[in-house]
């Protein structure tokens, strides 16, 4: 069973920065892609942004330009470095990776950012 845990998220104001960290109980290497997803209240989970095995990326237009995804297989981590912070962005943030056909979750960790 594998366990991902997050951490760094945290209270900031709207143009601010902040890094999330997901780790791995085990080596990410085998995991066909990792990503973040968020959860604002009353909303459903959105994907934010994902990562290949490979280094390939994707985001969601509302993030391009301002977070970057990043992996380091040697730390069994992934990171998601926000920047330019906005209210909107206010949300749960979910570590998530895949591996075949099997989906695996984080816990979350809160983001917020203040006006």
């Amino acid at each position: 069973q594998v366990q991902l845990v997050e951490s760094g998220g945290g209270l900031v104001q709207a143009g601010g920065s902040l890094r999330l960290s997901c780790s791995a109980s085990r080596s990410i290497f085998m995991f066909n892609v990792m990503g973040w997803y968020r959860q604002a209240p009353g909303k459903q989970r959105d994907l934010v942004t994902t990562i290949t095995s490979g280094g390939s990326t994707y985001y969601a237009d509302s993030v391009k330009g301002r977070f970057t995804i990043s992996r380091d297989n040697a730390k069994n981590t992934v990171y998601l470095q926000m920047n330019s912070l906005k209210p909107e962005d206010t949300a749960v943030y979910y570590c998530n990776a895949i591996e075949m056909a099997r989906a695996y979750w984080g816990q979350g960790t809160q983001v917020t950012v203040s006006s």
